[in-house]
């Protein structure tokens, strides 16, 4: 059996860099580990860390294709961020002007979780730990 050690990273693909950039640095908190510019593919690819670990790839490509349905499309399906408040993570989200959906409970687990999105529609989950 092949023997995952974790998950090294997530990729996203962005359709505007620097909008994309500031909401995952500002709103989300990740860290910059690394930025580059790689020219052959008029491409951004920005490493982000939270606390500290190395997590997500973001990516420009020129005219990337719109992502078919919210959430259900084929793949993945969102991204889901741990919170030990999942009040103070809504207020700190609506202040910034990210919309957050009400608020449900994990029938199996009893924690509650909210859905929304980054600026390409990407769903996103707060799920508090």
């Amino acid at each position: 059996m092949l023997q995952l050690a974790a998950v090294h990273h997530i990729a996203i693909i962005c359709s505007d860099y620097e909008v994309s950039k500031r909401f995952y640095t500002e709103v989300l908190g990740f860290t910059i580990l690394g930025e580059y510019y790689r020219a052959e593919r008029q491409s951004y690819k920005l490493d982000l860390a939270l606390n500290g670990q190395y997590l997500i790839e973001l990516f420009s490509f020129p005219n990337p294709p719109k992502r078919p349905s919210r959430p259900e499309a084929s793949g993945l399906r969102h991204v889901a961020f741990a919170v030990t408040d999942l009040d103070a993570a809504i207020v700190h989200l609506n202040g910034q002007g990210v919309s957050t959906e009400p608020v449900r409970v994990d029938e199996h687990t009893g924690r509650r979780f909210t859905f929304f999105a980054d600026p390409d529609e990407l769903p996103l989950e707060l799920y508090e730990a």
